[in-house]
């Protein structure tokens, strides 16, 4: 018996040795093949300069944005989202303990923080209050109230895998927010977690267009038939790519998405870079008019500000037209916004940030006597409590995150969007992929991180002394200005914003 032990071990051994010997043999075949491409080629000055070794250069800088992100990157250094964003939605979603010890790594100083003045006697928690009921559209045969804050932004199915959709709608059924469809359609998942569902319509009119582009409300009626569907959003623009259609690359096309939003499969789904019906603010008008008469659902529109002179172009329009032909609502887009795929020249250099455009818009409302008439919904970059605070103190109705909900449902910012590589399934179409990501699950994360972000904005409005964060106001936000010193957003934007 040790004889045969000691044979097997021997031919184990030498099997071992030849494989070794034959990897080492191939391995240098290999550097020799490629030493001899560089140096014969002279399309790349690195690699034919420095053969083989160059391709590491390659590598390096492909790996370095996940070395910075894990191992050198301070909590509060990255973008576009750091560590410590990320990981207080984490924890949120994970229904952990999201409290800190020792002190703060947000550095305070630095121009552009936002704080909060805190009330010498805040409010005690017995004095509380849930946030009260908004309506959106009151006029109309179908208004919708919602008594939720926080809410689910455009994220085209396609743009998301199928199981990261079906997280989101039954969480958001969950938690009683709504999910907005995106530009790419209603897709059965949307509706399959029960959740009040905003309708999105890009600028190709994906789910409700004919064969030729065109608004179809043959289509549109059959969309509004479902009673989920509560409004409607008409995109101009967001905040990722002022001026640009959405890109949904051919490899994230399959037969599903393409008859959904009724474009061939395998092609590129790109849209316009603006509704070719929509020349002017009267036509916009026209068009959420149209919708609505359609629908009998309250209609708005979504875009980037551009210049805060816009609003009184809009208001002069609306003064024209009939306050009763305004939009429902207006969703302002922060030029903080995300995408899955955007040129970086707009995505750097386009649009107002949210810090400007938001109060611009709702100051812009109040100047033309319109902000009871229309509703602000304020998106870009808000996944905090402190985000979302502000933004109902300088006068939103609601807030709205994209990928807030994609930290929640797993994303790890490998910025992979467009690739349908995404690691942890949430944008990719690769059922491997895919596997890792259970709906069931998900969807409870996504509820946790919903009711968790809710408590502690209110924890935020109770600290400023007022019972709920809906009556929380500019005179409660602080803008950290020049030398650390700070200065009230009421005292910024005027006596009649205070």
């Amino acid at each position: 018996m040790d004889v045969v032990t000691n044979n097997l071990v021997l031919t184990l051994i030498k099997t071992l040795s030849a494989l070794f010997i034959f990897l080492i043999g191939l391995g240098a075949l290999i550097v020799v093949a490629v030493f001899i491409r560089d140096v014969t080629q002279n399309r790349h000055a690195i690699t034919h300069n420095y053969p083989v070794i160059g391709h590491f250069r390659y590598l390096f800088e492909f790996l370095g944005r996940f070395l910075r992100q894990y191992l050198f990157a301070m909590d509060r250094e990255e973008l576009p989202f750091n560590r410590a964003e990320r990981s207080w939605v984490y924890s949120s979603a994970k229904n952990e303990d999201s409290t800190t010890t020792f002190g703060s790594t947000k550095d305070i100083r630095q121009p552009g923080t936002i704080l909060f003045s805190n009330c010498p006697f805040p409010t005690l928690g017995e004095d509380s209050c849930p946030p009260g009921p908004v309506t959106v559209g009151p006029q109309c045969p179908q208004p919708y109230t919602t008594d939720q804050f926080f809410h689910i932004s455009g994220m085209s199915y396609g743009a998301l895998s199928q199981p990261a959709v079906r997280a989101l709608s039954k969480g958001a059924g969950l938690a009683g927010c709504w999910l907005n469809t995106g530009e790419g359609g209603l897709a059965p998942y949307h509706l399959e977690g029960g959740c009040d569902v905003v309708f999105q319509i890009g600028t190709a009119k994906y789910g409700v267009r004919d064969a030729a582009g065109n608004l179809d409300d043959d289509r549109l009626r059959e969309v509004a038939a479902h009673e989920q569907v509560r409004m409607f959003e008409i995109k101009l623009s967001q905040g990722a790519k002022p001026g640009k259609g959405g890109i949904l690359p051919a490899v994230k096309v399959n037969d599903e998405i393409a008859r959904i939003r009724n474009i061939p499969p395998r092609t590129d789904s790109i849209s316009p870079n603006r509704h070719p019906d929509i020349n002017n603010i009267a036509e916009m008008l026209a068009r959420v008019n149209h919708v609505r008469d359609v629908t009998g659902k309250p209609v708005g529109v979504k875009l980037v500000l551009g210049d805060p002179a816009w609003v009184d172009h809009l208001a002069e329009r609306i003064r024209e037209h009939g306050e009763e032909r305004a939009p429902d609502f207006i969703t302002v887009d922060g030029a903080e916004g995300g995408t899955g795929a955007a040129p970086m020249s707009l995505m750097d250099n386009m649009g107002l940030p949210r810090i400007e455009a938001l109060p611009a818009l709702v100051a812009g409302l109040e100047r033309h006597g319109l902000r009871e008439r229309i509703r602000v919904i304020a998106s870009g970059k808000m996944i905090t409590p402190e985000g979302v605070a502000w933004g109902l103190a300088l006068g939103a109705d609601f807030v709205v995150s994209a990928r807030g909900f994609m930290f929640a449902l797993g994303c790890i910012q490998s910025l992979r969007c467009n690739k349908d590589t995404c690691p942890t399934g949430v944008t990719t179409h690769n059922p491997r992929l895919q596997k890792g990501l259970n709906p069931a699950d998900k969807s409870l994360r996504v509820s946790n991180y919903v009711r968790n972000l809710t408590r502690e904005v209110g924890v935020i409005a109770h600290a400023c002394g007022v019972a709920d964060p809906r009556r929380l106001k500019p005179k409660h936000v602080r803008l950290v200005k020049e030398a650390g010193r700070s200065v009230s957003w009421a005292e910024l934007l005027g006596e009649r914003n205070r």
